[in-house]
């Protein structure tokens, strides 16, 4: 009853651990963000030839498997060892990636170095999640996880942004791989002094469900699961067996697809349209910004009117703003398109985390949360390959922004039709 008493749960009375999470999130969210301007501008600098779309999505293809195989991993291995020390393990993979990018002597080389990205990600930014999750109650995690998303992706955009005008100055590689140092050991440092073990709140929260006196909302969790389950029992509830959250799962996939097309193939169409490297950066960074920001709303709006109504609407409005780039023309509208996009983005994407969330016991949230990750994440590889393959085939990025279209307007009908409404108090059990 003292360790209940200890571990209460609530932003408010966590707000210090609330606030250092939200932090953290925000330097990986810089890490990534170096990437989302200059590199695919750039890399032609490192040996890809010009319409060569598969080879250049190759380093997307890397980053994306890594990080979710490592988003799994990072679930199991945050229930045995603990939030805190996989998020340490994250930083440390990290270091690697400035010297790469600082050195590198062809594409390969950062095909490599986002391999370490793909650990950065996979461990640090998970735990973020997961231990935001852990210290807020059922009906704050819409705005936890939105305010979690917010911070990482606004720094996204801060970070394409930052070093796209740094590039100008002291050159691309030097810029890149001083931000991008300067950020990991600033993060490091601050995480070893200042974040706090989360683990010990869901052991607690497990312990209530366990006695009967949990007192919030009576989440679905899912039926025929023991209290422990395996790993392999684990990954197919979550991908196959249980409908909503295998729905949930790929409109995952669907809106990393997407991110692959906007992360590679949208600056460098821009490019091909005309705008310098400045004025990519501000559209990319305005894509992400606004999803950033957008967040702290679209959250808290799913804990007020349900997760499934916001996350297929982001699906369909993410779609409508990445088919009206080809159609539009000039800076102004393709801004116009990506705050579209990132609004699209900011309804779903938190929503559907928070959504895994509802329905999965605490026992066994950590691992259920990294394997809905695994294919979210394994999406930036799907996705990579795919665009890739349909610009290749079609001589051309506007195929891309089509096919990715149809593809999240077909998502979002598959989770009208499969997935039910989590929200323990709109639909409890």
């Amino acid at each position: 009853m003292a360790a209940e008493h200890r571990y209460i749960r609530g932003i408010r009375a966590n707000l210090h651990q609330f606030v250092q999470q939200a932090i953290q999130v925000f330097f990986v969210g810089l890490v990534i963000g170096m990437e989302r301007n200059v590199l695919p501008v750039l890399s032609q600098d490192f040996g890809v030839p010009k319409g060569s779309f598969l080879f250049l999505m190759s380093f997307v293809v890397s980053f994306g498997f890594v990080k979710g195989i490592l988003n799994f991993v990072a679930g199991r291995l945050s229930e045995r060892i603990g939030r805190k020390k996989v998020l340490l393990l994250g930083w440390l993979g990290a270091v690697p990636i400035p010297f790469m990018i600082l050195y590198a002597p062809s594409w390969g080389w950062i095909v490599a170095a986002n391999v370490f990205l793909g650990i950065n990600q996979g461990f640090a930014w998970s735990m973020t999640v997961t231990s935001k999750v852990d210290i807020t109650r059922a009906e704050q995690r819409g705005f936890a996880t939105g305010v979690n998303e917010f911070a990482g992706y606004a720094a996204v955009g801060i970070g394409g942004l930052v070093t796209g005008y740094l590039s100008v100055i002291y050159g691309p590689r030097e810029a890149l791989a001083s931000f991008t140092l300067a950020v990991i050991l600033v993060a490091a440092l601050i995480a070893i002094v200042f974040v706090r073990e989360t683990l010990p709140w869901a052991k607690a929260e497990s312990h209530e469900h366990a006695q009967g006196t949990y007192s919030g909302h009576r989440p679905r969790f899912p039926s025929g699961v023991s209290a422990h389950p395996s790993t392999w029992e684990i990954f197919t509830l979550v991908s196959f067996r249980h409908p909503t959250l295998s729905a949930l799962c790929q409109a995952g996939v669907t809106n990393k697809i997407a991110d692959a097309l906007l992360w590679v193939l949208f600056p460098v169409f821009l490019h091909e349209h005309g705008l310098e490297l400045v004025q990519i950066g501000w559209v990319t960074a305005v894509y992400g910004m606004v999803w950033g920001v957008s967040q702290l709303g679209t959250g808290a709006l799913s804990d007020i009117i349900g997760r499934k109504k916001t996350i297929v609407a982001g699906l369909w409005l993410l779609g409508l703003g990445i088919a009206s780039v080809p159609v539009v023309n000039g800076m102004a509208a393709w801004m116009g398109s990506a705050i579209v996009m990132g609004v699209g983005m900011a309804l779903l994407y938190p929503n559907i985390i928070a959504s895994v969330a509802d329905i999965s016991h605490p026992n066994w949230r950590s691992s259920s949360l990294g394997v809905y990750r695994y294919w979210r994440d394994t999406g930036y590889a799907i996705g990579a390959i795919a665009l890739g393959l349909v610009a290749q085939w079609s001589n051309g990025i506007e195929a891309a922004f089509w096919f990715t279209s149809v593809v999240l307007g077909l998502s979002g009908m598959l989770l009208v039709l499969r997935a039910e409404e989590t929200h323990p108090m709109l639909n409890p059990a």
